[in-house]
Order: C-alpha cells, then sequence, then structure tokens
C-alpha cells in the first residue's frame, strides 16, 4: 500500500493527513510502505510491520466506535495561528481511568516521527494497559513551538481527563531525538514553563536517543536509552547530564545499546528491542513509589 491509501482510508477521516510526517506533503503519500523509512531521514530500523500494526490498531478502536484523534487548540486559536491546525494527539488507550503516557516523536523539528516511534511505543504502552497519547506537533518551527504544543497536550488531558477516560495522577513524557528533548524541558520545567497549565510535573521522564544538557534544581526520574554508534547524538553527549541527575539523587536508568544507531524505535530486530516494557516498568514502580509517599 501506499501511504496516501492508508491516510485516505475511510476510517481514517478527518486525521489521517496528520499521520504524515510533515503536514500539507500529500506528495509523500505517493511512497509505499515498504519505503516509508525515505521519509524518515533522521531514523533507522524502520520497520513497515509495525507500521501497519499500528494502523489496523487504529482502524480496530475507530470501528468499535472510539475516538483516536482529538485536536488540542480551539477553533479561534487555530484561525489566529493556522500551524495549529496540524496539530493534535492520537489516543491509544489502555485499561479505563489508567495513568497515561504523552509521546513526542522526533524528526529534528522539520518532521513528526508518528508512524516510527509514536504509534509502536503507544501499542507496546497500552498493551501493557495504560493510556498512550502521541503529539502530532508543529514542525519549522524549533523547539519552543513544539514544546509548547506538548504542554498544551497535558493541560488538554488534565481538563478532558474524565472524557477520555484517564486518570491525570502520575502521568509520563515520552520522547526520541528531539522529541527526548521536549519530554526532558517539560520534566524540568513543568507545562506551565510552555503556556500549558500549572500542573504538576511527570512522574518520569523517558528519553530516547538525544543530547539535552538542561537540568533543574530538581528532576523527575528519567529512564534514558542509546544507540553505542548513534553518530548523530553520541552516549558522550548524555553522560554529563546523567552524572548530574545522579549526584542530585534522582532515579536514573542509564543504558547504551551496543551496536544500533540513532532513531531505532523500539528496537525491533535489535539488540535494544525491549525496551519499551522496560521504561513502563520503570515509570511504574517510580509511580508507585510517589503514591506511597503520598
Amino acid at each position: 500500500m501506499r501511504l496516501g491509501d492508508v491516510i485516505e482510508h475511510p476510517d481514517f477521516q478527518g486525521f489521517g493527513e496528520h499521520l504524515l510526517p510533515r503536514p500539507g506533503r500529500l506528495s509523500d503519500g505517493e511512497v509505499t510502505l515498504d519505503r516509508i523509512g525515505d521519509l524518515l531521514p533522521y531514523h533507522s530500523n524502520v520497520r513497515p510491520q509495525e507500521l501497519v500494526q499500528a494502523f489496523d490498531r487504529l482502524a480496530g478502536d475507530v470501528r468499535a466506535g472510539e475516538q483516536v484523534f482529538y485536536s488540542i487548540y480551539t477553533p479561534d486559536e487555530i484561525a489566529a495561528d493556522p500551524d495549529k491546525a496540524a496539530t493534535g494527539i492520537f489516543l491509544l488507550r489502555g485499561e479505563p481511568d489508567a495513568s497515561f503516557a504523552i509521546i513526542a516523536p522526533g524528526g529534528g523539528f522539520s518532521y513528526v516521527g508518528t508512524v516510527h516511534e509514536g504509534l509502536p511505543y503507544a501499542t507496546a504502552i497500552s498493551a501493557a494497559g495504560l493510556n498512550a497519547f502521541v503529539v502530532r506537533y508543529r514542525v519549522g518551527l524549533g523547539q519552543q513551538a513544539a514544546t509548547e504544543d506538548m504542554a498544551r497536550a497535558i493541560s488538554f488531558t488534565f481538563e478532558h481527563a474524565n472524557e477520555l477516560g484517564v486518570s491525570p495522577s502520575n502521568y509520563s513524557v515520552w520522547g526520541s531525538s528531539a522529541g527526548a528533548r521536549m519530554a526532558a524541558l517539560i520534566g524540568t520545567h513543568g507545562p506551565f514553563a510552555f503556556g500549558g497549565d500549572d500542573l504538576p510535573k511527570p512522574s518520569a521522564v523517558i528519553m530516547a536517543y538525544t543530547s539535552h544538557a538542561d537540568i533543574g534544581q530538581s528532576e523527575p526520574p528519567t529512564f534514558v536509552i542509546m544507540g553505542g554508534r548513534d553518530g548523530i547524538a553520541p552516549p558522550s553527549n548524555m553522560e554529563r547530564r546523567v552524572a548530574l541527575l545522579r549526584g542530585m539523587d534522582t532515579p536514573v536508568e542509564f543504558r547504551i545499546v551496543a551496536g544500533v544507531g540513532h532513531g531505532f524505535g523500539t528496537g525491533l530486530g535489535t539488540t535494544a528491542e525491549g525496551w519499551i516494557s522496560d521504561a513502563v516498568t520503570f515509570w511504574q514502580a517510580h509511580a508507585s513509589q510517589a503514591q506511597n509517599e503520598n
């Protein structure tokens, strides 16, 4: 199939275009699913079978009467800034009223790798019984605008938690590459610093293959995974931040996976395979600890 066949599918009416890495680039729809890696130059290990599984999951949820995409800005806000029309969140549900993860795919702020490190992550997280949102943020405007969209997505989820069927307690933020920088910024400063509501910081930050130095006076528990052969974000770039986190007594799990490069996604078929499950375990362990302390 072509990507265009997917986004034009009747089950995806109203949101199919948001699956494209770049908004408005309908010519990208001519790419067949087995060549979709051509649209994701900052990524590796792109597995078409993971895409198909995620698309099938979305279609199944739609046929079951569930809403899977939500706009996060009002019509007036979109009228004032048309770029916001291409934003929103995909939801893959877990157990009713379970905690949620907010996932920011990467793409160097020039595209959004929803199909590689958004929906496949969400599929695995929801299979663990937790709710997973994938942020479709603005591209071409840099880190600030993208992180503002992530903060808005978190605020939207808190505001509509009952309607969405999620618990606002002990949420986590996930990101890969550029998206990991967004997740870390939310973890350090909270959604309010990026135009969101005055909400709690996440209970865990999950970061995959990125370079990021910003750090606050206190930080949430942090899970970091890097590829040993990453030429874009070498593991050494994160070692100093990890050392500072540990010096603050922040719980940290830091992994360097031998033999994989940048953008390996879920790691399917590589030595990184299974890390999503391990990161969920890390998140839940620290969420439980926070609940016990409260």
